[in-house]
């Protein structure tokens, strides 16, 4: 237990890329670059501000988060690289806050990136125990093993599992992708923005019933960021306060015993992520039920089924009654992925715990003014990493008010740079970049980065 009580966090800055393809055209320190200047440029904080950093990625070699960090400035200061599967990005802000919330910062930029491989997740070192392998031990066990990719079936017998259990059908699964796909219309920063209908998502190529491509999420480049800062430093700049979104409750949690009881949906993490959620909220004294805004790990349409109900956002076993109530879209209870989700933004490991929260701060903001759900004072985030680790956040503004629209013209004014970064995925220019850059900044450490992030405007 911690010895001293922790003091509040917030999140004063985020910035994130488009999430694209992996196509081998756009370097990781390049994304990372990216993502942290846009991160600083919105707190209004120079790399000089920053005392410790925390680098999330999961495909590369040590000390990626040094390349990319170098790129802001040489200062000396602590760099740690964080890697846990599918939560990284979470796992970097739940250290970043621990580290401001403990007093060892006041000031605390966190960059999560990935430069993948196309196709599905692959095994990098078979020379050694695979950390998951035990999962699929249990798999093969309960459920058995087909060619079909390894995450997949996992997800998909999940799936099946809550089929069996409590009634759902593969519509059901169809239609959490049909309302994740729709909503990413409305996020610039997706990698796909296309709508389907429910019969075109059934029909799509299977691949691991009741799992259809449209069903998957897709492996993804992109970068994401966010400063994270203490009370004290929000009181030395008291004009930045109405952007402050405090970190109202967070718990990271790892499985418990229940992980090899045989249950398909356990071995997917579902108690860790409702203790996760259950500790969160209390702590920042809210009740899930009456969040109208949520960010959920649906690396695939199962498994946003069964995170619905591990959060309780339903009733037990009925959370696809949930679905189809059309109660986590809009007009419903709640909105569950407005950004369009892993299964439509995309998935580029490292980044997307961290591009969850980005998307939280632009609603409660208000910025996210062309998909805001009115009434919401308070958002939930959940990250689940297999092997495993999930993290689970609850956000409120600063000041404790209810979220309402900003306009864009406001927001581009307020941010310099005369656009919302919430509803459109530009840029910045190289004297708004050389402008939260360290006065200890190496031409040599940053070679020609800056010119190809620039081109690509």
């Amino acid at each position: 237990m911690p010895k001293s009580q922790p003091g509040p966090a917030y999140v004063l800055g985020v910035g994130m890329t488009k999430f694209i393809k992996p196509r081998g055209k756009v370097d990781y320190h390049e994304l990372g670059f990216e993502a942290g200047v846009k991160a600083m440029l919105d707190a209004h904080i120079t790399y000089d501000d920053v005392e410790q950093g925390v680098a999330c990625y999961v495909y590369g070699d040590s000390t990626c988060g040094q390349r990319v960090f170098y790129q802001f400035g040489l200062t000396k200061i602590p760099i740690f690289n964080v890697n846990n599967n599918c939560a990284t990005g979470s796992s970097g802000l739940a250290l970043g806050r621990t580290i401001v919330s403990h007093g060892a910062a006041d000031c605390v930029l966190v960059v999560g990136f990935e430069k993948m491989s196309p196709g599905s997740l692959q095994s990098v070192y078979n020379d050694r125990e695979n950390p998951t392998g035990l999962l699929g031990m249990m798999m093969a066990e309960t459920r058995g093993i087909t060619n079909a990719p390894g995450a997949a079936q996992m997800f998909g017998n999940a799936g099946r599992e809550y089929m069996e259990k409590f009634g759902a059908k593969p519509e059901d699964f169809a239609e959490i992708a049909r309302i994740n796909h729709e909503h990413s219309k409305r996020n610039p920063y997706s990698q796909f923005q296309d709508e389907y209908s429910l019969e075109q998502i059934l029909k799509a190529p299977m691949v691991f019933s009741p799992l259809t491509k449209l069903q998957c999420c897709p492996t993804s480049d992109g970068a994401a960021a966010a400063v994270i800062v203490s009370q004290d430093f929000l009181d030395a700049h008291p004009h930045l306060k109405n952007q402050a979104v405090l970190i109202a409750g967070q718990t990271m949690a790892t499985d418990d015993l229940s992980l090899y009881n045989r249950s398909s949906i356990d071995l997917m993490g579902f108690q860790m992520a409702r203790h996760a959620c259950r500790t969160a909220a209390e702590e920042a004294g809210v009740s899930v039920k009456d969040i109208k805004v949520c960010e959920l790990h649906d690396c695939f349409s199962a498994n946003e089924m069964i995170t619905i109900d591990a959060l309780e956002l339903c009733e037990p076993g009925k959370a696809h009654e949930m679905v189809q109530k059309g109660d986590i879209t809009y007009g419903g209870k709640m909105v569950v992925n407005p950004s369009g989700g892993l299964i439509s933004k995309g998935h580029p490991l490292g980044a997307t715990g961290i591009a969850q929260c980005a998307e939280l701060v632009w609603h409660l903001r208000g910025w996210a003014n062309n998909r805001l759900v009115k009434g919401t004072v308070a958002v939930l985030q959940h990250n689940l990493g297999l092997g495993g680790a999930v993290v689970v956040t609850v956000y409120k503004r600063a000041d404790g008010k209810e979220a309402t629209p900003v306009s864009s013209e406001a927001v581009g004014q307020i941010t310099g740079l005369g656009y919302n970064p919430a509803v459109s995925a530009k840029g910045f220019t190289a004297a708004q970049a050389k402008s939260v850059l360290s006065g200890r900044a190496s031409e040599w450490a940053q070679g020609d980065v800056q010119d190809r992030v620039l081109a690509r405007f």
